[in-house]
């Protein structure tokens, strides 16, 4: 999950230490052109003596390297293998819609620029684009994820449609994608909102996050493959949905007025200055767990993993091989539950949030229905 391009760049990076060679190659005079390719001619030369140097002795930043491989890309990679490239799809207020074909095609136009720590900015000013929609490794591998989505639903839609008496190979995969959707049907939506009207309308929604995440995190354990889920802004869009859903649920299944009722807490009056703002604070805290959580738990296995495999080049002895193979099958096993925990536990809190805003209906309810009896 370690591309070329990445490793050259990090490598130019950290190995530009300053050195007596560099310092002479800083000061050039523009008066004479001649002395200054020379000058540069030197510090190139220093530049590569110096990671060639750094180089024998041990590798210093082959973590760095190794934990480039997690991040966002514009290319579509394999391991480090460049398989593809992927547009380039940028909107600016100022310069319009601009396609390229890649990264490569948006350098040789020089409008824009991509830049480490800031993404894509304007050549003319150094300033970031207006919006960057351009297609990532990431994005591939979460349109991946929702094309295999579709076809196992509508190979389970034409198992039913032909009837249940088929190849056992055929019934299994319903099955196992039936099983599925029950389990969410049941042990999530249906436990978590006690509404089951409201639940009915929102199961299309909660079987498409759990799978939707499951799937995502499992591709990232395939070998050579990344996590999109890894990403904090898959996660954090994840997020932003289930915060729509969410209140919306509870405005429609309370109304408005009720809705804004609750922001108080119940509180008395002389106390709303400070129930009203913690209550507001608590509707944005929900999706801002939703997005960490999950960005943390499938971002971490793959740094302890790329971090055990890095002790083997660090080292340049294959003496620590055994241990960080052995550590390395363990954490991959636990990847693996991770994956699939933590796709329940995003839907399952989603849900849970859920019903908790669109439960005090029911409570205020049964407890006016209570105080009527007595």
């Amino acid at each position: 999950m370690v591309n070329n391009s990445d490793l050259a760049t990090n490598e130019n990076s950290t190995g530009n230490i300053e050195t007596p060679h560099h310092n002479a190659a800083e000061a050039p005079t523009s008066a004479n052109p001649e002395a200054h390719k020379d000058t540069t001619g030197a510090h190139n030369s220093a530049t590569e003596s110096h990671n060639a140097a750094a180089e024998g002795h041990g590798g210093g930043n082959v973590f760095t390297e190794l934990l480039t491989g997690i991040g966002d890309h514009h290319g579509l990679y394999i391991f480090d293998k460049h398989i593809t490239d992927l547009p380039m799809i940028i909107y600016d207020n100022q310069e319009g819609f601009h396609y390229y074909n890649s990264e490569h095609a948006m350098a040789e136009a020089g409008q824009f620029k991509l830049v480490h720590g800031k993404g894509l900015t304007k050549t003319s000013n150094d300033l970031p684009v207006t919006l960057d929609l351009s297609v990532t490794n990431l994005v591939f591998y979460q349109w991946t994820s929702i094309i295999i989505i579709m076809i196992a639903l509508q190979m389970l839609a034409k198992f039913y449609r032909k009837g249940t008496n088929q190849a056992p190979k055929a019934k299994s995969f319903a099955n196992m994608v039936e099983l599925g959707i029950e389990f969410v049907r049941d042990n999530i939506v249906y436990k978590c909102i006690p509404s089951k009207k409201l639940g009915d309308k929102l199961l299309p929604y909660f079987i498409g996050l759990h799978f939707f995440i499951l799937i995502m995190n499992l591709l990232g354990l395939v070998p050579g493959g990344h996590t999109a889920s890894g990403d904090i802004g898959t996660t954090a869009a994840l997020a932003v949905i289930s915060l729509f859903v969410i209140n919306l649920s509870s405005i429609k299944e309370l109304g408005l007025g009720n809705f804004l009722k609750h922001l108080t807490g119940g509180a008395p009056w002389w106390l709303w200055p400070i129930m009203i703002p913690i209550e507001i604070i608590s509707i944005f805290t929900k999706p801002f767990a939703l997005t960490i959580r999950l960005y943390a738990n499938m971002t971490a296995g793959h740094v302890m993993l790329f971090s055990l495999i890095g002790l083997v080049f660090f080292f340049k002895s294959l003496g620590v091989a055994p241990i960080t193979v052995g550590f390395s099958v363990f954490i991959i096993t636990l990847e693996f539950l991770v994956a699939v925990l933590q796709a329940y536990i995003f839907t399952m809190l989603t849900a849970v949030f859920t019903g908790v805003a669109t439960a005090h209906h029911d409570d205020s309810h049964s407890e006016g229905h209570t105080a009527h009896s007595h």
